[in-house]
């Protein structure tokens, strides 16, 4: 794995990002007026995904790390179930509802991956665990 040395180098942050926006700009449509809570709660959990990655990276422990990225990859879950509550309701298309899912699961994939090599990897977070 190549050196990072900001969160916006970590591939899984940048694919989190993504995913915040497309979610966003999915639900600017005029459908999700009928459901606000659900367009509130799809787009927190989108940022969560993104920013527990950076909170974690942030937190320069492997340990700390890791942990972030468990409520990362829970977001990231939470996204697909609030896409089939989107779907079932109309609010998207079935289009809309692969692209956004595909992503999702892109996303916790790299999570996934990301933490088999912190639970492997010998190097050390900034305070040495």
């Amino acid at each position: 794995m190549a050196t990072i040395n900001r969160i916006e180098d970590l591939t899984t942050w940048q694919k989190a990002r993504l995913l915040s926006m497309a979610i966003h700009r999915t639900t600017r449509s005029a459908l999700f007026l009928d459901d606000l809570d659900l367009k509130r709660q799809i787009r927190r959990a989108g940022g969560s995904v993104m920013d527990n990655v950076a909170e974690g990276y942030g937190r320069g422990s492997r340990k700390e790390f890791i942990q972030f990225l468990g409520i990362a990859k829970g977001s990231s879950t939470e996204v697909k179930s609030q896409l089939y509550r989107s779907l079932d309701n109309e609010y998207i298309t079935q289009l809309q509802f692969d692209s956004l899912y595909e992503q999702a699961d892109e996303v916790g994939r790299l999570i996934d991956s990301l933490v088999d090599y912190l639970k492997t990897t010998e190097r050390k977070g900034r305070r040495h665990d």
